[in-house]
């Protein structure tokens, strides 16, 4: 049941309150990412357990980044705020893991450097745009964030403990490339998306009908000649 469920009368529906349930899930995942840093690091990063129990925090944090999106369009409480914090908190936990990964020596430099370039990118790329209008997600971006989840929950679990424990992290880093891949050619449609959402938005279409109208208005005539002046009266 939604909040416009009890709404009545005339009116708009009242705007959903930045105090809800969504919300709390993306402020639980701020709050996370020190959490799986710290035990990312425990022991030089290298002690199985501390590794485990590194995994089950980002695991939590993931499951809150699915989580709190569905519910907010279940519940009719997408907000303001909801929209900014989610992206932000999804890219502080990938980009926590990526750069913590990349210290201990487990994802290559160049990798992360490539992806947090491309994320942070798009996100001021999205900023700008705003003006015109919200670029959602597509499905490679979808795919994109799915792959980079997976990789880095399998790159932080110790998979060295397991039984073929070669085997799963020659997995885990072709996962690691394909979510490399999707991330590059997904911020390249971003691109292409807001260069067309810019060009074909209403804010301009009524700047380009307005540019229009200043030109095919008349200007009034200049008049070259002295102004006549009214004699005054002593």
């Amino acid at each position: 049941m939604t909040p416009s469920t009890f709404h009545r009368g005339e009116g708009p529906n009242p705007r959903p309150t930045d105090w809800n349930l969504p919300n709390a899930l993306t402020v639980l995942r701020f709050l996370l990412v020190p959490v799986y840093a710290l035990a990312l690091f425990q022991d030089g990063g290298h002690e199985p357990w501390w590794r485990f129990w590194a995994w089950v925090v980002f695991a939590v944090a993931a499951v809150t980044d699915g989580v709190d999106g569905k519910l907010a369009r279940r519940r009719g409480e997408i907000t303001n705020f909801g929209k900014v914090a989610d992206p932000i908190a999804d890219k502080a936990l990938t980009g926590t893991a990526f750069i913590g990964l990349s210290l201990l020596g487990v994802v290559w430099w160049w990798v992360t450097v490539v992806i947090l370039v491309r994320e942070i990118g798009i996100t001021v790329l999205r900023f700008v745009v705003i003006r015109h209008g919200v670029m959602p997600a597509g499905r490679g971006g979808k795919l994109k964030t799915m792959l980079q989840t997976l990789s880095l929950g399998a790159l932080t679990f110790p998979l060295w403990v397991l039984p073929l424990g070669d085997v799963w992290t020659t997995v885990a880093y072709v996962v690691l490339g394909a979510a490399t891949v999707m991330t590059v050619l997904s911020g390249i449609d971003y691109v292409f998306k807001a260069a067309r959402l810019r060009e074909t938005s209403e804010r301009t279409r009524l700047r380009r009908e307005a540019r229009a109208l200043r030109r095919t208005s008349p200007t009034p005539p200049t008049s070259t000649r002295p102004e006549e002046r009214t004699p005054h009266r002593d």
